[in-house]
């Protein structure tokens, strides 16, 4: 049944809005930022580690640090300190959105992205075995959501939290050059890092299927993920990545279970759980996610190449996607996860997001489907149809320009 939120209702849970700094809720249990916040100075991962210091040294009891860093190394940074005691906000329950009036729009359009997707391939291609060869890009797409009344967070968070399978998160962003304010919202399954003392876990995700309806469909589909070969290659590549990044940091590194097939309500995944014990215990999460952040799971192999390409073949910035979101408290226990399956809502619109990793062996329309698919969670936690941003896709593969 598709509901409204009442006019007093709407104005209660835009009150409590304003007050959330950042919250996530999932597997790992609630963090909910709270209260006056206070921005800590925005910078990049250079000066993250001192700005963090910094930070914790003016915090009071129980204060945490919770936000965003960019998928832009260079760019700056989105964190806010504040208070994590505070009681929770308001939810809508679990029943649809009913959003008025809405439309959307591809950016870049279906037939775009796979141009770009095939043009990618032709680099691969030229240029085997070659130093410093192109080997994965991860290429994203976007949708613009437009509905006729704002779009009520803390009722989409309510749906998003409903994955057990995947962290929900909001993070409140700097404000739009117009002055609309801005938030980061998602449904997450891939853990970057976790730090609990000197305990630190890992949990990359890389090759994907999509679910489908029909049980003996669906077992088909991780099945045939598990015995893909091009899906495991690009999967090792991020498990290298993150080994060879906690290496330096870590008294020992091990991935105790191997690759796995695991799974989110939409999604099949090839994932890694990877544990270590930090050599200094008071090493921050936040810090740890910078250092590993970007992943070959957003960005690709080698990584200058593939950040160099994804500015060229991607129209649109990625600003906060495909970057980190996630908390750290004063003694540097925290989690941040990879900020995919988001959207960047702004009053009555949204951006949503979608990535797929492209690796020799990659079919245009495939990896166009594959994010179509990524955005069906979103889509579905904001009541509109889960296979809308397919359309598109099934649009070119019936030959309809």
């Amino acid at each position: 049944m598709n509901i409204r939120l009442s006019d007093s209702t709407s104005a209660a849970a835009a009150r409590l809005d304003a007050q959330i700094a950042f919250a996530f809720n999932g597997p790992a249990g609630c963090v909910l930022g709270r209260g006056t916040a206070a921005q800590v100075a925005p910078g990049t991962a250079r000066t993250l580690a001192a700005r963090i210091d910094d930070a914790f040294d003016e915090a009071g009891p129980g204060q945490m640090i919770g936000g965003a860093l960019p998928f832009d190394r260079a760019a700056p940074d989105c964190l806010w300190l504040c208070d994590t005691t505070a009681p929770a906000p308001i939810t809508a329950g679990t029943e649809a959105l009913a959003l008025r009036d809405w439309s959307l729009t591809p950016e870049p359009a279906v037939r775009d992205y796979a141009r770009s997707v095939a043009q990618a391939l032709e680099i691969m291609d030229g240029e085997p075995g070659a130093p410093g060869a192109l080997q994965k890009l991860v290429l994203a797409r976007t949708l613009i959501l437009r509905a006729a009344d704002p779009i009520p967070v803390s009722a989409l968070m309510a749906r998003l939290g409903a994955d057990p399978s995947a962290t929900a998160f909001r993070v409140q962003l700097p404000p739009a050059p117009d002055g609309q304010s801005r938030q980061l919202c998602g449904a997450t399954p891939e853990l970057l890092v976790e730090k609990r003392g000197a305990r630190v876990l890992s949990h990359p995700l890389a090759g994907s299927a999509r679910r489908q309806i029909d049980p003996q469909l669906d077992r088909a589909a991780a099945a045939g993920l598990e015995k893909s070969g091009k899906d495991h290659r690009e999967h090792a590549m991020v498990v290298e990545a993150i080994l060879d990044t906690l290496t330096p940091w870590c008294r020992d590194l091990r991935c105790p279970e191997g690759t796995r097939v695991t799974s989110t309500r939409s999604m099949w995944h090839l994932g890694t759980r990877i544990e270590g014990r930090l050599k200094d215990a008071e090493t921050p999460a936040v810090v740890l996610a910078s250092a590993l952040h970007p992943t070959p799971a957003v960005g690709g192999v080698p990584t200058t190449r593939a950040e160099g390409l994804i500015r060229t073949l991607e129209p649109v910035a990625r600003d906060f996607y495909a970057g980190a979101v996630g908390w750290c408290d004063a003694r540097g226990d925290g989690a941040w996860y990879v900020a995919i399956r988001c959207a960047e809502i702004s009053g009555r619109q949204a951006r949503l997001y979608a990535g797929a990793g492209i690796v020799p062996g990659s079919e245009p329309m495939a990896e166009a489907a594959e994010t179509g698919a990524k955005f069906g969670a979103l889509l579905a936690a904001l009541g509109l149809p889960a296979d809308a941003g397919l359309a598109g896709v099934l649009r070119m593969e019936e030959g309809v320009n």
